[in-house]
């Protein structure tokens, strides 16, 4: 059966693996296990975590619980699946834990999952791909040494594309990027006299407000701060502001003024004096930075598209036309048809398509240009970058 946007059969990836230097096949049971994660995953967030999904089948193969990681803080997939499971009160003694992701062996935030696995008393777990990220010891060595029987590489291809954004940014030390686009049907951010607000409708603007409160910072350039002024923080349905806030980055050579409102009195402001986009991921990823969103304007979004370096773009399309004003890119030095960025629609969170009140907001991700390896580094702890 194909897994959704993937093209590709998930029984025909990795049908078999040694273990202890014997074969094993993966059961039929353990297979739709695994399309039912990668199916589930997708219900989770992008960000600074890969999106999860694990099932528990019983020995009978049925699947009794399935869960998927909601996003930073949250619990992981297989500690979702497993308190949903005490929830109800069922017994996962015996029992298959399929996984799209190796479990983590990290502490931060929430526990590690080999743990709460093997508290669980799950005799069995199989997981397509090792986490590339490797700060400590790997979940799978863990769960071996507690007599759990581990193995991977059933939907490897598959979970691989469903993250391949993440495994990027986790490879080049760099945090994931979301850019964002408030526009008219016709491309413009702006009128000619420079107003903007506001081009989207309110539930754009909470969508968006939802957005800043997951985020770690949030990126515009001086031009914006210096013409709109704005406050970058991210707020809740009344106004007031969120209890979580992100870094807000000002990137640019020119000066941020003393009285702009960007700075706020919270101190969670940074100037990134640089044009060049690979140096403020540099800078931000230093800070602590794993998940930005960048905002504008048309200069900074330009830059940071033509530099590659968008993982994600979300746009909130307003059904208005102005006919001239500021466009939402300052050009991408694309000349011919042949060297268009290609985009796909991305259906994780929620869909790649939906209505918020009367605009619609487009979720799309980078298409896949190179092909995927299969066996990537072999690494430890899922989800370890966030530090949670």
């Amino acid at each position: 059966m194909p897994v959704a946007g993937t093209g590709t059969d998930l029984h025909a990836v990795h049908p078999v693996q040694a273990v202890d230097g014997a074969l094993t096949a993966f059961s039929a049971d353990e297979t739709g296990a695994m399309e039912a994660a990668l199916q589930a995953a997708l219900r989770g967030p992008r960000g600074a975590n890969p999106l999860v999904g694990a099932v528990v089948v019983d020995p009978d193969g049925r699947h009794l619980v399935t869960g998927y990681h909601r996003g930073a803080g949250t619990a992981h997939a297989e500690a979702d699946a497993i308190a949903q499971a005490t929830a109800a009160g069922l017994d996962l003694s015996g029992c298959t834990m399929v996984v799209t992701l190796e479990p983590c062996n990290h502490v931060g935030r929430t526990g590690p999952c080999a743990q709460a696995i093997i508290a669980a008393g799950i005799s069995d777990v199989v997981y397509a791909v090792d986490d590339p990220h490797d700060p400590a010891a790997g979940g799978a060595t863990t769960l071996r040494a507690a007599g759990v029987r581990v193995r991977s590489g059933l939907g490897a291809a598959e979970s691989l594309d469903l993250n391949r954004q993440w495994f990027e940014a986790v490879t080049a030390k760099r945090p994931f990027v979301t850019l964002h686009i408030a526009q008219t049907l016709d491309s413009r951010i702006a009128a000619e006299d420079g107003t903007s607000q506001w081009i989207s409708c309110p539930e754009s603007l909470a969508d968006n407000h939802s957005l800043r409160g997951r985020i770690d910072a949030i990126l515009v350039g001086t031009q914006t701060v210096l013409v709109d002024n704005p406050r970058l923080t991210a707020r809740d349905s009344l106004g007031a502001p969120a209890a979580r806030q992100p870094v807000r980055a000002v990137m640019g050579l020119r000066e941020v003024p003393d009285e702009a409102a960007v700075r706020g009195t919270d101190g969670l402001v940074t100037h990134l004096r640089t044009r060049d986009p690979h140096a403020a991921l540099s800078l931000l990823y230093a800070s602590g930075t794993r998940h930005l969103m960048v905002e504008g304007g048309s200069r900074i979004l330009s830059a940071f598209l033509t530099a590659g370096l968008v993982d994600e773009l979300i746009v909130y399309l307003a059904p208005t036309l102005l006919g001239s004003g500021t466009p939402a890119l300052d050009g991408l030095g694309i000349t011919t048809l042949a060297d268009a960025r290609q985009w796909e629609w991305d259906g994780s969170d929620g869909g790649a398509v939906r209505q918020l009140g009367r605009d619609l907001r487009l979720h799309l991700r980078p298409q896949r240009t190179v092909a995927l390896d299969p066996q990537p580094t072999r690494g430890t702890a899922e989800h370890a970058q966030e530090g949670h």
